[in-house]
């Protein structure tokens, strides 16, 4: 068989298109624990994230982060536990500056909580993103992996492109079209 025809019958999505499903996955898993912390403290639904849609892309750029750099120290907790800390903190607070710089907009604001830098970010959330990350490396994503790639071997190879091809056209339109909202 030639490789032109080899390509064409592939019948398993790329690693770019399941960090794709991933991403959109995590994004949602996100939003929705987002969705359900607001509404424990607020006792009523607070549209949570910067897009329209039901994600915060936030989480799944951090999924995608500790499935690809983190996932090494899935044997050793404490280090697992250091680095994501350190990463994740680092990485809000560059999320949170960059919001702030083009909308000027605050979509945390930590000030209240004991021990925050400039509200962007507090140790009690580093902590946090310390054991989340524990917890989304040793079971978590395994589980969710897992689930996927049984979904994935009973699913046509052509709607899974489709499928990951229009979660990604959906998330650019819903990113252009917020970045329009929130810049007018």
């Amino acid at each position: 068989m030639t490789k032109t025809l080899m390509k064409n019958k592939r019948t398993k999505l790329n690693r770019f298109q399941l960090y794709i499903l991933y991403f959109f996955l995590f994004s949602f898993f996100g939003w929705l624990m987002e969705t359900l912390f607001a509404i424990y403290n607020f006792g009523y639904f607070v549209k949570r994230g910067f897009l329209y849609g039901p994600i915060c892309p936030i989480y799944g750029y951090g999924a995608l982060m500790l499935i690809l750099f983190l996932n090494r120290y899935k044997k050793n907790n404490f280090k697992l536990f250091i680095y994501s800390s350190i990463i994740f903190s680092i990485f809000e607070y560059i999320v949170s500056y960059c919001l702030d710089a083009l909308f000027a907009m605050h979509w945390w604001d930590y000030t209240h909580e004991f021990f925050n830098l400039n509200g962007r970010i507090s140790i009690f959330y580093s902590f946090a993103w310390g054991i989340i990350a524990i917890l989304f490396i040793n079971h978590i994503y395994p589980f969710f992996k897992k689930k996927i790639n049984i979904i994935l071997s009973k699913t046509n190879y052509i709607f899974q492109t489709i499928i990951v091809n229009t979660f990604f056209i959906i998330f650019l339109v819903d990113t252009l079209l917020s970045c329009v909202r929130y810049l007018l």
